[in-house]
């Protein structure tokens, strides 16, 4: 069953971070030669001539072959180093790439290009502090063309590198990014998704809202908002957000079933069936939307209903664990025990670590006399989740019906000693069992008063 966590989906922004080539506009895609880049044209090599000839034409294993000639040649030539670097990158050789860029830093160290192209496949290889020492070197120097745009990536590229090391940091670098580039939504992107992770929901709205602002049809900034707004329990207006993303992408899967979550949470039940396409009959095609459409009905208490959808979802997706989870806990709320256990021994053995699944199917083996499962359940629920006043009662009636009086008394102790009163009917009965299985110690089990 759905955890009340999970009423909100989460959206993950992910921005990737990608090379640039020296010299070369992120505009027009044209070589721009600029006085970093060569003071004298006649000083190039004619193997990095070529090379570069053979770069345009995305030739890379000629164009290697060229530069390593270059750099064995020159070994203190900057340009064919980074070129070398741009080559291994486009090729998937990433220890290469490293080793020609930082070559090219060596021989010149103020080139912005090449400072942000190590920054960024020194992040891509997890080395984050590293590179983000690489990337504030670039935020201080000068690209070879589109200056502001081309240090706004680099900010932003800092502070997506900075998020899990110095999140402050991170969100300056969003705003340096914005400021150098403020008709680019993707820093207020990053910096809403960090804030979002942060729980500061409000700044993060305001975030989203300020991508949204410059581009009204940019689907992650209407994701964003719809996810603040839901877990802000703004739900009106995360509806709003939602419709309007699902005109924009009617096929996206996520958010019509968000959308189907926060029509249910107003009250709009029939809206919400509408929204996850099945009606009543449960005529549901999409099995992912029967399953959340099955445990809107069963918090509505309508089990029929739910159990039609949960059964739909369970027949179209037979591996998922967490459809047969939700008909398990639907057929043992029912009382109907052995179906229930068929379905979340099935749940755990198509997902093992799902610990919320050995609580439910320890109840269920005990009502169906199961003792031993029940045990070997809480047994592997505890790997996960610590013990409880009732997993200990219920470990502890299991061993006494299967005459492990040792055991039995073990945990009736053991459930005495943590529940302070929030079981009385059950410490009633440990205190009791105890006198009966224990007699030589029945005075420490007296009423307690």
């Amino acid at each position: 069953m759905s955890s009340e966590s999970k009423t909100e989906f989460a959206l993950i922004l992910m921005f990737m971070l990608a090379s640039v080539r020296l010299g070369i506009s992120q505009q027009s895609g044209t070589t721009v030669r600029h006085h970093q880049v060569a003071v004298d044209e006649d000083a190039v090599s004619p193997e990095l001539r070529q090379a570069e000839v053979a770069l345009q034409k995305q030739d890379y294993r000629s164009a290697e072959v060229l530069l390593q000639k270059a750099v064995a040649a020159r070994p203190n030539d900057y340009r064919a180093w980074f070129d070398l670097g741009w080559v291994c990158d486009a090729t998937k050789n990433p220890e290469g790439a490293m080793a020609a860029y930082r070559n090219s830093i060596t021989a010149k160290p103020d080139v912005f290009e090449s400072n942000l192209n190590l920054g960024i496949v020194l992040a891509k290889q997890g080395n984050k502090q590293e590179a983000a020492k690489y990337l504030k070197a670039a935020t201080q120097l000068t690209p070879t063309a589109h200056v502001d745009e081309g240090r706004a990536r680099a900010w932003q590229s800092l502070g997506l590198v900075e998020e899990s090391m110095d999140p402050q940091q991170a969100l300056t670098a969003y705003a340096q990014a914005a400021k150098l580039n403020p008709k680019d939504p993707e820093p207020h992107l990053s910096a809403g998704a960090l804030l979002e992770r942060q729980g500061k929901l409000e700044e993060a709205a305001r975030e989203y809202q300020a991508a949204a602002a410059l581009d009204a049809k940019d689907k992650d900034a209407i994701a964003g908002l719809a996810n603040v707004y839901s877990k802000q329990r703004k739900l009106p207006e995360a509806e709003t957000q939602l419709k309007k993303l699902l005109e924009l992408d009617p096929n996206n899967p996520n958010a019509r079933t968000q959308l189907g979550r926060v029509l249910a949470a107003e009250g709009k039940q029939e809206e919400a069936e509408t929204a996850l396409g099945a009606g009543k009959s449960g005529s549901n095609r999409d099995p992912k939307a029967a399953l959340e459409l099955g445990t809107i009905y069963v918090r509505a208490g309508n089990y029929t209903v739910a159990e039609e959808q949960l059964r739909l979802a369970v027949k179209g997706m037979p591996l998922d664990a967490e459809a047969h989870f939700a008909l398990g806990s639907l057929l043992m709320a029912q009382k109907r025990y052995p179906e229930s256990q068929d379905e979340l021994l099935t749940a755990i053995k198509l997902k093992p670590d799902m610990a919320d699944v050995y609580g439910n199917l320890a109840i269920v083996a005990s009502e169906n006399k199961n003792y031993a499962l029940a045990i070997s359940s809480l047994d592997e629920r505890a790997k996960y989740i610590p013990d409880s006043p009732a997993t200990y009662f219920l470990r502890a009636t299991s061993y006494d019906n299967l005459k492990n009086r040792p055991k039995a008394i073990e945990n009736y102790k053991q459930f005495l000693a943590v529940d302070g009163g929030k079981l009385p009917d059950q410490e009633w009965q440990a205190r009791h069992r105890l006198i009966a299985i224990d007699p030589g110690n029945a005075s420490q089990y007296g009423e307690k008063k």
